[in-house]
């Protein structure tokens, strides 16, 4: 379990991060999302207790963030993970099992079960030798390897084939299904939609939206319904053998059906587009939705 209240991180009078307050469960996938320098990374490493915050409170597992026992039940995986290439996938698993303090036995089935849940085969061959793919992997395995209550991930896929993405994405997903907490960043909108219960959309620093898909979509995001009449209405335009509307609310819906049925015409269909994740992500970075967002604020204050 994680818990995070008003995190703050400032290099030489620069906020990196401001005020990120959110808790993840056990079992659950959150995801961190915003555009470079939104503080993303920075939150990771404070959490994994390889950057001292500024202010506020960081608990994972039941530790303090800074905690060396915390780093026991933590698996930590950077953006940027380089391997002891000389190693073979096996020695260099070994290698930090024994780190770890893993009894010999116990980290030899870990390692080989932990290497075809991956379906990783290349496991004596020099990591120098493998694919980047192959090295992502290992470096997941890796953070496996201690068998962690709780995962971060920075970028857990960046820069591989969409075969090995999507590979390791459904990985993610099935270690918090075991029960695992997981915290990851990731670039890939589809990605995080895909896997992620909640996420929390932060730029300049600060958490400006945080929640379930289906909330944020509802708080900041706009439903266009489009409206199928047997007749031209308005500014209707012609598709499909009908007129089709596009308004924004059930009441504009309910005026272009009464405009059909005073020209002899009627409404055909109806279909709702709800805002994807993508629209409100690009929304709340550039800016947009403050009143909203700033609305949002004051409930939860006043909660």
């Amino acid at each position: 379990m994680i818990d995070v209240e008003g995190l703050r991180k400032e290099y030489g009078g620069v906020v990196a991060v401001e005020g990120s307050t959110f808790s993840v469960e056990p079992g659950e996938v959150f995801g961190v999302i915003g555009p470079n320098g939104a503080g993303k990374t920075t939150t990771l490493k404070m959490l994994a207790g390889l950057v001292e915050p500024t202010g506020g409170s960081a608990t994972v597992a039941g530790y303090a963030a800074d905690d060396p026992l915390m780093r026991r039940h933590l698996g930590f995986l950077p953006e940027e993970s380089p391997l002891y290439e000389e190693m073979t996938a096996r020695s260099y698993l070994r290698f930090f099992a024994d780190l770890y303090d893993v009894p010999r036995e116990t980290a030899e089935e870990r390692i080989e079960d932990t290497l075809d849940r991956l379906e990783l085969d290349a496991r004596d061959r020099p990591l120098g030798d493998t694919s980047k793919g192959m090295k992502r992997k290992v470096a997941i395995a890796r953070s496996l390897i201690n068998d962690p209550d709780v995962l971060i991930y920075d970028e857990p896929a960046s820069g591989l084939d969409p075969l090995t993405t999507n590979y390791i994405i459904d990985f993610t997903r099935e270690l918090a299904d075991d029960g695992r907490t997981v915290l990851f960043s990731a670039h890939n909108l589809y990605h995080v939609q895909s896997i992620c219960d909640r996420v929390a959309i932060m730029n300049e620093g600060r958490i400006v939206a945080q929640g379930g898909l289906d909330e944020l979509r509802a708080e900041y995001g706009d439903t266009t319904y489009r409206v199928y009449t047997t007749v031209e209405v308005g500014d209707a335009v012609r598709q499909n053998g009908y007129w089709e509307t596009a308004v924004g609310s059930m009441d504009a819906v309910e005026e272009v059906r009464a405009a059909a049925q005073e020209r002899g015409g009627e409404v055909a269909d109806i279909r709702t587009e709800e805002a994807s994740l993508e629209s409100v992500f690009l929304d709340l970075a550039s800016g947009g939705n403050d009143d909203r967002r700033a609305g949002a604020a004051g409930r939860e204050r006043e909660a």
